[in-house]
């Protein structure tokens, strides 16, 4: 038993011991930011240099990919930017599109490929082998 004198002071320890149940005081995380998925090339940079790349794709439109590879595999459009992806079981080529002025159709202006299993590869090879199909 507590004596008189120690009740006031195991009162005093059980009240801290009761508000340190709560919890710490945390702050309120910060608001996430958006970035795109895709960045958008800056406006004030210059034309692209048709065909630059050696696999014919750079500055083309979308419609021409098509006539070249058949159907996308995926056709992925944000307010920025359009990804379309081909795939003929060999390899898979992803080009994105952007559009380079006010009411102009969007071009490619990067492109990337990887063979099924994930294996990064030249985009030349994989669009050699996608025109073969």
């Amino acid at each position: 038993m507590l004596s008189a004198r120690q009740k006031p002071a195991a009162l005093a320890l059980l009240a801290a011991m009761g508000l340190s149940s709560c919890g710490p005081m945390i702050p309120p995380a910060a608001r996430p930011t958006f970035t795109p998925a895709t960045p958008r090339p800056s406006q004030s940079a210059p034309a692209l240099p048709e065909r630059q790349d050696g696999s014919g794709l750079i500055g083309s439109e979308a419609r021409a990919l098509v006539r070249q590879f058949g159907e996308p595999r995926l056709d992925i459009r944000d307010p920025a930017a359009r990804k379309l992806q081909f795939s003929n079981g060999r390899c898979i080529l992803d080009a994105y599109l952007y559009s380079s002025g006010a009411r102009r159709e969007p071009v490619v202006t990067y492109a990337e490929a990887r063979t099924m299993d994930g294996t990064t590869m030249d985009v030349a090879a994989c669009v050699g082998q996608l025109r073969a199909r």
